[in-house]
């Protein structure tokens, strides 16, 4: 199982690892910062680097069957075997966007829950913008108009997202540590925890900035209905 350095540290730019299977184009590292595209969040992009030769990762993902981070390369065939140390470089810019939108969503989920005791029926944060999907029955533009208002409330008071980790059984007592409404967190020993002292604490194994203040100003950008308990919500962060 590789080692998911983004889980400890959202912050590791570059990094070195071990290549352990090859196959083509794709690679599998005994240890990553790359974050693969999982639970609603787009894969980092970057480059695997083994001497002078620099080869660019265009995808990440989770293997099904092995559970491991595979790297697929824009490059093949290429000269890298299993067993050669290599190091990985974030496309950092992408990455801090996708982080600061990712902590966004939370503290959003957090205020639809507490108003309006909506879970988040879909979604998925790209580099440029995010949308979510709430289960909520009537659909009104204000409520998200609201919702970003005191969302970017919270982001000016400065507050620390804390990263810890809770045996599973503890964390599933926490009210609204889950707030997808058709998803549970995978099943282990301990899970990830995100938490927002006095605004949110969610089960979450992606990578968030430090502080909310790093999110700078949150964007409505539309609102759309898009079915029963689907009312979706586009927002951003500037630049």
């Amino acid at each position: 199982m590789t080692e998911l350095l983004y889980q400890i540290d959202s912050y590791i730019r570059e990094f070195n690892a071990k290549v352990v299977k090859i196959n083509q184009n794709i690679i599998v590292l005994n240890r990553t910062a790359f974050y693969p595209k999982t639970g609603g969040l787009e894969s980092d992009t970057g480059y695997i680097v083994k001497g002078d030769k620099k080869y660019r990762v265009v995808q990440v993902r989770i293997d099904k069957e092995s559970g491991d981070v595979v790297h697929e390369l824009e490059s093949s065939p290429i000269d890298i075997k299993e067993g050669d140390e290599v190091m990985g470089i974030l496309d950092w810019d992408r990455r801090y966007r996708l982080m600061r939108l990712h902590t966004a969503a939370h503290i959003l989920s957090a205020i639809m829950y507490r108003d309006y005791n909506a879970l988040i029926t879909g979604g998925n944060i790209y580099p440029e913008y995010a949308y979510d999907d709430y289960s909520i029955e009537v659909f009104d533009r204000k409520i998200f108009e609201d919702a970003i208002a005191k969302a970017n409330e919270i982001v000016k008071k400065n507050l620390e997202v804390k990263i810890y980790w809770l045996e599973r059984d503890e964390a599933m007592k926490i009210p609204g540590i889950v707030k997808l409404a058709s998803r549970l967190p995978p099943n282990v020993e301990k899970l990830r925890i995100v938490e927002i002292p006095g605004v949110d604490i969610q089960a979450d194994g992606g990578p968030h900035v430090r502080n909310t203040q790093e999110i700078g100003e949150i964007v409505f950008i539309k609102a759309e209905n898009k079915g029963r308990n689907r009312k979706r919500l586009y927002y951003t962060v500037k630049p």
